[in-house]
Parts: C-alpha cells; sequence; structure tokens
C-alpha cells in the first residue's frame, strides 16, 4: 500500500535536489587516481533500502536490490583508498524513479536516486557529520538516456549506472570534508596510485550483526 503522504513528500524533497543532482560519469574514472582523501580506508558500506519511496511514474525496485547495487559501487570506487584508519559509509535510500518505457520522447523522462547519507568513525565510534547529508543523482547523459533512459535501459541498467553515480557523488561530498575528517593536508597531499578497481576486503550489510552503525 502506498503512503500517499510520505510518497508527496519525497516527491517534493526529490524536486527541489534535483536542481543540484549531479549526472556524473559512474564507474568510467575508476581506473584514474581517485581524488585524496588522507588518512581514508573504507570499513563498512552499509546501505538501508527497506524505507525507499518510489516515485511514479516509475520502474519499481524490489526491497534489498538498491542495497546490493549501492554497496557494489561503493566498493568499487572506496576499495581503491589505502589510508590508516577505517571509515564507515551508510545510506539510507530515501526515493527513486527509474523512467518508464513508453513515454513519448518529448518527455524525455529521467532517472534519480536520493540518499541520506552519515560517514562514521571507526575509532571513535561516532558519526562525523551532525546531520545526514541528502544527496541525489540522475543517470549520466549519453545518446541514450537523453531521449529517456526507459526506452534504451533495462532497469536492472538504470540502477546500476544511478549506483555507480551516487558513489562518486558520495566521494565528492568526502572530498569536500577532507580536511576537517581525514587529516589531509593539501601541502603535502600525494593521490593514491591509479589502479584498477578492486572491491574492499569487507563485510556489507553488517548493520544486523551489530559490527557496525546500525543506522544510515
Amino acid at each position: 500500500m502506498v503512503n500517499f503522504r510520505s510518497a508527496a513528500r519525497i516527491t517534493g524533497v526529490m524536486a527541489a535536489v534535483a536542481v543540484l543532482a549531479g549526472c556524473g560519469a559512474g564507474a568510467r574514472d575508476l581506473d584514474e587516481a581517485p581524488k585524496p582523501l588522507g588518512d581514508f580506508r573504507l570499513g563498512y558500506a552499509i546501505v538501508v533500502d527497506k524505507n525507499a519511496q518510489m516515485v511514479p511514474p516509475s520502474r519499481k525496485a524490489e526491497v534489498g536490490e538498491w542495497q546490493i547495487a549501492l554497496e557494489t559501487a561503493l566498493r568499487d570506487r572506496f576499495g581503491r583508498y589505502e589510508g590508516e584508519k577505517l571509515y564507515h559509509i551508510a545510506l539510507n535510500v530515501d526515493g527513486y524513479a527509474l523512467a518508464v518505457p513508453g513515454i513519448p520522447v518529448v518527455l524525455a523522462p529521467k532517472s534519480i536516486l536520493v540518499v541520506s547519507a552519515n560517514l562514521w568513525d571507526d575509532a571513535a565510534g561516532g558519526k562525523l557529520n551532525q546531520e545526514a547529508e541528502q544527496l541525489a543523482v540522475f543517470e549520466e547523459l549519453t545518446g541514450d538516456t537523453v531521449v529517456g533512459s526507459g526506452l534504451t535501459r533495462t532497469r536492472e541498467e538504470q540502477m546500476k549506472s544511478l549506483a555507480e553515480n551516487m558513489a562518486k557523488r558520495v566521494e565528492t561530498w568526502l572530498a569536500k570534508n577532507r580536511e576537517d575528517w581525514f587529516a589531509h593536508d593539501p601541502e603535502t597531499a600525494i593521490a593514491p596510485p591509479a589502479r584498477p578497481s578492486v572491491g574492499a576486503d569487507v563485510q556489507t550489510g553488517a548493520a544486523e550483526a551489530g559490527a557496525a552503525p546500525t543506522d544510515a
């Protein structure tokens, strides 16, 4: 049963953040040297999607699908960092819209994903950001998506693209705060070497096990 009040609220939030949402380039830069993030090393990647609101018109994502897509994208992007301290990235999926097929091309429907993000310091046992950071992304712009990805992509392809763009958006957010959070010194910082993307050797979905923060 759709909670229309919640759906309306999420629709309003998505409309507001869409103005600032990034299109991104997904995973296309993973073979390049990552942005310097001081002492950052990924501990847990935790995603909660059970309360995600689907904003119509949209294809439906089942519970757990965003978790898998986002945790994979986070590990691929942040597994490249080899700092000296562990940090946990926690995302709560607020809302999404996966462009549907059959819409006239002139409408060019766009897929969008909105999450609330928190960063946890493993050693300190607490969050580094006082309030959750709300982040939003569209699919990347290509010749296919400009006419509406519902006509050219499967639901799984849309989710993968959005998840990869969201991981990159999280990286941009962390980089913006790196001097405060990760002991980043811009005078001496050296970017980690470029190497093929690999997943971090970490557990995921550990909220239930009590091994990491349980609230995203």
